[in-house]
């Protein structure tokens, strides 16, 4: 398969899990949850998205601190984890197995935690995913980043310097606040989480 091409298919994320090969996953919740989570607490956010949400240990470690998540992937694998650590749980989590650019819920959310999507698609799809990722906050709420830093030439993950990422989410829709910190990953790569607004005049 040529890693290249403008979309991954769900079978080529479906087979990542089916041989093991899933080294985004740390096996629990990153710390870079842990800037949302005192956000969101101050601001007494309700309702947090997560694209690309995989195994979902921060699904539920949000979940479990009582917030209402929503919760995409695009592998099978991957929700129909979810949904047998939901239904031992109890917790309330809506599982939606999607395409994040096709994606058109009903409602706005608080907060987005994106964490491993954006640096799983490839860069020519970047644009249309920021979109999306606008369209779907209300006005004002918050996107957490942790943007994929990494030196091989392909992907995935794909590299997401810093500044290419303020070009991304320009100005005239995000308001950027100071990098939050650096998060380690076991795998030896590492991310800068980033804390992004919406612009509260932005035309969806």
């Amino acid at each position: 398969m040529n890693l290249q091409q403008d979309a991954l298919p769900a079978a080529y994320w479906q087979r990542r899990y089916a041989d093991g090969t899933t080294g985004w996953d740390r096996g629990q919740a990153s710390p870079g949850l842990d800037w949302l989570l005192d956000r969101a607490r101050q601001e007494q956010w309700r309702t947090v998205l997560i694209p690309g949400c995989g195994r979902g240990h921060e699904v539920i470690a949000l979940a479990e601190a009582g917030f209402s998540v929503t919760a995409l992937d695009y592998a099978d694998a991957a929700i129909q984890h979810l949904k047998k650590v939901t239904a031992k749980n109890r917790l309330p989590i809506e599982l939606v197995q999607t395409d994040v650019l096709t994606y058109d819920p009903k409602n706005r959310f608080d907060a987005i935690y994106e964490q491993t999507c954006l640096c799983a698609l490839h860069p020519s799809l970047w644009s249309a995913y920021e979109r999306k990722l606008a369209q779907w906050l209300r006005p004002g709420g918050s996107l957490f980043a942790m943007f994929m830093q990494t030196t091989q030439p392909q992907g995935p993950p794909f590299a997401c310097p810093l500044g290419r990422m303020r070009e991304l989410f320009g100005s005239e829709t995000w308001i950027w606040s100071p990098v939050l910190g650096r998060v380690d990953h076991p795998a030896g790569l590492h991310e800068w989480a980033c804390e992004l607004r919406r612009a509260a005049d932005f035309q969806a």
